[in-house]
């Protein structure tokens, strides 16, 4: 009987996504690598190999085939123009993409008309563009997009805008509509493939449990549909009586961030004994 093959993972080698894609595959159940000079980990347990690469290259390889599935940035996928197809948007890696430019020189898209434009993410932009009908010429660069206006290699810039702190030291404004809503995604070159699915079971299930907690309280009966207002739960509360006339016993899931304020609901409303307990891992 010949082995299944390991399903081949790509996973960021370095940079804002590497971290925290990492610890989600961790906390997932798989094995990851112990050195950062590793760049290929066998997990025979779960029958998956990790490569972890570039983060720009993830979307390459995996819409190649050269490897079944990966997490990048949906930026880096649509900037590479690679087939690949998105399978789940992951909880982290979060960015927003905007136009900048000199103070009063751009008001709306339809000022960047004939202008140069520089950005780290040509594909992305240049489609963007093309889709709002705007011919300009995109200027690639690999970094320090926002000092491609001071140096005269552009006239306007498009580059991820947290705060607009770096783009505003540079005399820079946001101008224009969004380019982008990013975060990590899982994809795949085809979604098919056995593991895919498992794997994106365990990183739903990573998912759910840092979003949410389990809270067991007590109450009296008659206040159970009034306790089910304030925790209505992922489905609905577990209820079950306690040995005491009159009182039952609630489990449910709460939203990690309300579980103080929840709490505070709870007791206002007469439950007692409520405790919080994190979940460590979940199939929903």
């Amino acid at each position: 009987m010949t082995e299944a093959p390991a399903l081949r993972v790509a996973v960021p080698n370095k940079g804002t996504l590497s971290e925290t894609a990492v610890a989600m595959l961790q906390e997932a159940g798989y094995a990851t690598r112990r050195d950062p000079k590793e760049l290929i980990v066998a997990d025979h347990r779960n029958g998956v190999e990790f490569f972890y690469l570039r983060p720009r290259d993830i979307a390459t390889y995996v819409g190649s085939g050269a490897l079944d599935v990966g997490v990048t940035g949906r930026d880096l996928l649509l900037d590479s123009h690679s087939p690949a197809l998105e399978v789940e948007e992951l909880d982290f890696g979060g960015s927003t993409f905007r136009f900048a430019g000199p103070p009063d020189r751009f008001h709306e898209l339809g000022d960047l008309e004939g202008v140069r434009v520089a950005t780290s993410y040509d594909g992305l932009v240049g489609d963007f563009l093309a889709r709002e009908g705007v011919t300009a010429t995109v200027v690639r660069l690999d970094g320090a997009v926002e000092s491609a206006v001071r140096l005269g290699v552009a006239d306007a810039v498009a580059d991820v805008v947290e705060t607009g702190t770096t783009l505003r030291t540079q005399g820079l404004e946001i101008f224009g509509p969004v380019i982008l809503e990013s975060k990590a995604v899982l994809i795949a070159s085809r979604p098919e493939l056995d593991g895919i699915a498992t794997l994106q079971r365990r990183l739903q299930g990573v998912m759910v449990a840092r979003r949410w907690v389990l809270m067991d309280y007590d109450l009296p009966a008659e206040l159970v549909e009034k306790a089910a207002a304030i925790t209505p739960g992922f489905e609905s509360p577990t209820v079950a009586p306690l040995r005491g006339d009159g009182w039952v016993a609630v489990r449910v899931m709460v939203p990690r961030a309300e579980t103080n304020q929840v709490m505070d609901a709870l007791y206002a409303l007469g439950a007692r004994a409520i405790l919080v307990t994190s979940i460590h891992a979940a199939r929903i």
